[in-house]
């Protein structure tokens, strides 16, 4: 599995700054974004450029690095992660043997090594891997302002995200918004990939008026 877990001061993040693709990468595109940059990345990983080759990539094709955060991992070998001279606010990075953490307009420079402290010291899922590190960087003190919008994304061995969780925007704290959702869709996880992948094999639907193979 790959993934990522992401929170902003900003409205819907995942939907500029979250990508992912199953047996390829995670890539995460941060700070003054340009969403174009994820897929360019996870192609560049599908013909097998490493993560800091495929950042040395992009970066050389596109006018504005000086403007973007980028966080790259692949299948294998260590992570990548760019953060442009023009990276608003306090900006920090840091990286553990299978992830990497970055962020930009920080409260603190310690939130980045916070996250893969905490990422490295949970144990489980790798959504609540994610989430621990999404909690511990908030607690160190997350982002200057007050965070909005949080998300979780993780791929696996089908063609679609395993998990693609939410939360747009809330005036109240998105991760603990983000991690109620996740207590709810974890046990369901494997249940919806069955139905996919083989609906005579797959559990009751727990939809009522609706009938189904057990």
């Amino acid at each position: 599995m790959l993934g990522m877990a992401i929170a902003s001061s900003s409205p819907a993040v995942a939907a500029r700054c979250a990508h992912a693709r199953a047996g390829v990468g995670v890539v995460a595109t941060q700070n003054i974004t340009d969403p174009m940059l994820g897929p360019r990345l996870l192609d560049a990983l599908a013909h097998g450029a490493s993560a800091s080759s495929a950042l040395a990539q992009v970066l050389a094709t596109t006018p504005f690095g000086a403007y973007r955060q980028l966080l790259v991992l692949g299948r294998e070998g260590p992570p990548a992660v760019h953060s442009g001279a023009r990276s608003l606010g306090i900006v920090a990075c840091a990286s553990g043997k299978h992830a990497a953490a970055a962020g930009n307009l920080l409260a603190r420079a310690e939130v980045a090594g916070a996250m893969i402290t905490g990422f490295e010291a949970a144990s489980g899922h790798l959504g609540a891997r994610l989430l621990q590190a999404l909690r511990a960087g908030a607690e160190c003190g997350g982002e200057a302002g007050p965070i909005h919008s949080a998300a979780l994304l993780i791929v696996r061995d089908v063609a679609w995200p395993i998990v693609d969780l939410r939360v747009d925007w809330t005036d109240a704290d998105p991760v603990a918004a983000l991690a109620a959702i996740w207590n709810i869709y974890a046990p369901q996880i494997d249940d919806y990939v069955q139905r996919a992948l083989d609906p005579t094999r797959a559990p009751a639907f727990g939809v009522a008026g609706v009938r189904t193979q057990e």
